[in-house]
């Protein structure tokens, strides 16, 4: 039972590979990949409250890493419910990109569970090299090679914030004389001054870094999202995110208030991920690099829980990820949707739409008014206790700017809402959804809804899930 969700993917990528070797269908093979996310989420389920070691203590299965191997599965099922199985991905590929997508999936899970330097690095390089093949697997017609272009950038990029990992893996390795993340924070907890303990913590922090879009690893999103397919893109912007802030707190237990400059670091690159992520958005009219760079500013606001060193920060930040990653799926399944044949939208494609679809009108609304913070959705619970959380560790300085940012989020977030319900809808055709999207739709206002209204039971949940592993 302990290893039953990765077995599950597994299996489906055996069963995905042998469709690979025929031709079949787009319509049949979406439907056997979707039946498959289904059967991982059950499985997901089934495991959620398993614990125990695997692999020699370099597998940790607990509470925390099931409710992110939950997630995960999760996510992955409603992005293969709402996307359209004639999208803009190669025909001829189609059988192969859903392969690696599940094998994304499944590093990302061992990621969550990961407790040793090698583990990490193992899982880390599975969920992320799927992907970058993942990221050229689009039709020519929608967009003319950038996809090329982005699936070169993402690897070169991926590559090099592997190989700085690697070097800081091999400083601990060399300080501690262990791989093991317990045995690595008991003697690392001697070291907060030394720079060699400095260097190698800043670099594994990198790597890291990279997958969740922070500052000064950041630079790959805006191309990669806009060349990167509409499915793929959903993809990248929710789940590896929850791996990453999953590996960060796992790996932010490892150090402590104590050390000053870790702490400066951290507090630094959460203010430039903000100011960058905000600034660069309000010049933006492509949605998806809009949704890029508003990315990169939220992965500020995690980071911004994780720099109290302590169990309420950490439950919010798990608690804000989990509600940044509903919102940005009912972005997407609203993108999904109005995209013509999987071309690339801008702002303008959501003109009148709110007379073109109602209901997605609403759902695009909702999603953007949670990402800029504004009450009474899961996006302004979320920043208020990740702030209130900084204030009472006395990062006034960090708040105040924080605060800032999301002022200036909420230009261009209310932007987009009013060309969706301001605007005539200028002899546009009607966008059609299908009733399970309509149904999946109505399921993601409704939980980015009663996750800001009732955040105690979700606070309490994720609390518990930390405590699993301080």
């Amino acid at each position: 039972m302990l290893f039953l969700p990765e077995l599950t993917l597994l299996g489906a990528g055996l069963i995905l590979f042998t469709f690979s070797l025929g031709k079949p269908s787009s319509g049949k093979i979406k439907n056997v990949a979707t039946i498959l996310a289904a059967l991982t989420l059950i499985a997901s389920l089934l495991c959620l409250n398993s614990e125990g070691n695997l692999f020699y203590a370099a597998y940790q299965v607990d509470f925390f890493s099931q409710i992110f191997k939950v997630l995960i599965a999760l996510a992955t099922l409603i992005i293969l419910i709402f996307t359209d199985s004639k999208g803009d991905l190669k025909k001829e590929t189609r059988a192969e990109y859903y392969l690696f997508l599940f094998m994304s999936v499944l590093g990302l899970m061992m990621l969550v569970s990961s407790v040793e330097l090698l583990s990490i690095f193992v899982a880390l390089e599975l969920s992320s090299f799927a992907v970058y093949i993942m990221v050229p697997m689009r039709n020519n017609d929608s967009v003319s090679g950038s996809q090329s272009e982005a699936g070169i950038k993402y690897l070169l990029f991926g590559v090099m914030a592997t190989g700085l990992m690697l070097f800081g893996m091999s400083y601990m390795y060399g300080l501690t004389g262990s791989t093991q993340l317990p045995v690595i924070a008991e003697k690392l907890s001697l070291m907060y001054r030394q720079p060699a303990a400095v260097v190698a913590i800043v670099l594994v922090l990198a790597g890291f870094f990279y997958k969740l879009a922070l500052f000064p690893l950041h630079f790959w999103v805006p191309d990669i999202y806009e060349g990167a397919s509409n499915e793929t893109t959903a993809f990248i912007a929710a789940v590896p995110k929850l791996a990453a802030v999953a590996l960060l707190i796992r790996f932010t237990t490892l150090v402590s208030s104590e050390g000053e400059v870790i702490v400066n670091v951290l507090m630094v690159c959460a203010l430039l991920s903000m100011f960058y992520g905000n600034l660069s958005a309000l010049i933006q009219k492509d949605v998806k690099r809009l949704l890029g760079f508003s990315g990169i500013s939220h992965a500020g606001f995690v980071l911004v829980g994780l720099l109290t060193f302590q169990v309420t920060g950490y439950a919010t930040a798990m608690y804000y990820i989990m509600g940044y990653v509903f919102m940005n799926l009912a972005c997407f399944l609203v993108i999904c949707s109005v995209s013509e044949k999987g071309k690339n939208v801008v702002v303008e494609d959501f003109t009148g739409l709110h007379k073109r679809a109602p209901l997605l009108a609403i759902t695009l609304t909702v999603g953007l008014f949670a990402l800029a913070g504004i009450p009474p959705f899961v996006g302004f619970t979320g920043k208020f206790l990740l702030l209130l959380g900084a204030l009472k560790q006395g990062h006034l300085i960090l708040v105040i700017l924080a605060a800032f940012n999301t002022a200036i989020a909420i230009y261009y977030y209310l932007s987009i809402v009013r060309v969706t319900f301001c605007t005539d809808s200028e002899n546009r055709s009607p966008v059609v959804s299908s009733g399970l999207n309509n149904t999946l739709a109505v399921l993601l206002i409704m939980t980015m809804i009663v996750m800001g209204v009732l955040p105690s039971q979700f606070i309490a949940m994720t609390t518990s899930a930390i405590q699993t592993i301080m």
